[in-house]
């Protein structure tokens, strides 16, 4: 009660989808209104061509596709920097939006037509579609920017979530093998309009080993059966398009370039339950390159696919620790596994869960 969720407008929003989650939650009895739902105004509208640029250039690529979700967030953000976007607000002007439209199918039609040899997209058939959508939406659509500094001035507690993550932003991560924009804490002042002085904690978020979707380096990975392992046993299939993840050990060059580049306080340390049974645990502390050793993340996509991870080895536990609830109940490997990720990322360790629910949480603050 009294938690309102806002969506800001840094986000690429698909009408659509965010409808259709709505009434999802309606379904499971869950309310969703204008008191515990905000959209701004100024988020970025996923439109079809987006999708449909998406996955035409994800074919052509072949082998040497970039591995996205196909929903179309490149082409969002490629619009939003090219001064072509649609926003959410923009709906609510019929002339406006219409004009807006009309320029982008000019182009985009061309494009999908003579460049993808793929069917262009009606202009009335869109129109009507995301009018419909702006009616539905209506009750959401605000300010947020304003929202949120009011809520902030209240005194009232403000927790911003970012999608994805360091290495796959847009400006830090491993370019070109990324999302379309700032998916890490640097990305809330822009898109929220909330002031970096206002955030008074960030708190990184890392599994206990490493995964990735889609193409792209990833020195730390396990081809054989131990990845295999942490797939099943993690269940490491995408959120969005339910794809296999690529599954390794925990990178800990990555992640100290992660806590450096964002300011991270704390760490919560994830799915430290799926180690479970493994002989030994691994941690990369350093690669080896053609350059030499370095404990930096090489600057390049080609240096990354190069690096050869440099391991610390600790041994593994076999006790069920899905009913831990504090450090010092923790199986002795497990909780120098814990702390050895303190060690080598350079940030404090303040929750770690061992399991799926959210009662499966130790606190470190708060642990005997």
């Amino acid at each position: 009660p009294g938690v309102v969720n806002v969506i800001g407008g840094g986000v690429a929003y698909d009408p659509a989808v965010g409808l259709g989650e709505v009434l999802e939650l309606r379904k499971r009895g869950v309310k969703v209104d204008a008191e515990n739902f905000r959209l701004s105004a100024g988020a970025h509208l996923v439109m079809p061509w987006h999708k449909r640029l998406d996955a035409a250039r994800e074919k052509a690529d072949g082998k040497n596709a970039h591995g996205t979700t196909g929903k179309g967030i490149g082409p969002c953000y490629a619009d939003k920097v090219s001064y072509r976007g649609i926003r959410v607000g923009d709906l609510y002007d019929e002339a406006w939006f219409g004009e807006r439209l009309r320029i982008n199918l000019e182009e985009k039609n061309k494009i999908l037509t003579q460049i993808y040899g793929e069917a262009p997209l009606r202009y009335e058939q869109v129109f009507d579609d995301y009018r419909r959508h702006a009616d539905a939406l209506r009750p959401f659509v605000g300010d947020a920017v304003t929202l949120l500094h009011d809520s902030i001035a209240a005194g009232r507690d403000v927790l911003f979530e970012g999608a994805q993550g360091v290495m796959l932003d847009v400006d830090l991560g491993n370019y070109p093998y990324v999302t379309g924009s700032n998916s890490c804490a640097l990305g809330v002042p822009g898109g929220t309009g909330i002031p970096p002085r206002a955030l008074d904690r960030v708190i990184g978020v890392t599994k206990a080993y490493a995964t990735r979707v889609g193409a792209g380096p990833f020195p730390t990975e396990d081809h054989g059966k131990e990845g295999d392992r942490l797939r099943e046993v993690g269940r490491e299939f995408g959120t969005t398009t339910g794809r296999p993840r690529r599954c390794g050990w925990l990178d800990a060059v990555a992640l100290r370039y992660s806590v450096r580049s964002n300011g991270i306080d704390s760490l919560a340390v994830v799915k430290l339950d799926v180690l479970r049974g493994f002989r030994t645990l691994r941690i990369c502390v350093a690669y080896d390159t053609p350059q030499g050793r370095v404990k930096a993340v090489p600057a390049t996509a080609p240096g990354l696919f190069a690096a050869k991870p440099v391991w610390r080895e600790l041994p593994g536990f076999d006790e069920d620790v899905s009913g831990v609830r504090s450090m010092a109940a923790l199986p002795a490997n497990a909780r120098r596994f814990v702390e050895a990720i303190a060690e080598e990322c350079g940030a404090p360790i303040s929750l770690v869960s061992v399991g799926p629910s959210r009662e499966q949480v130790i606190h470190l603050d708060a642990a005997a």
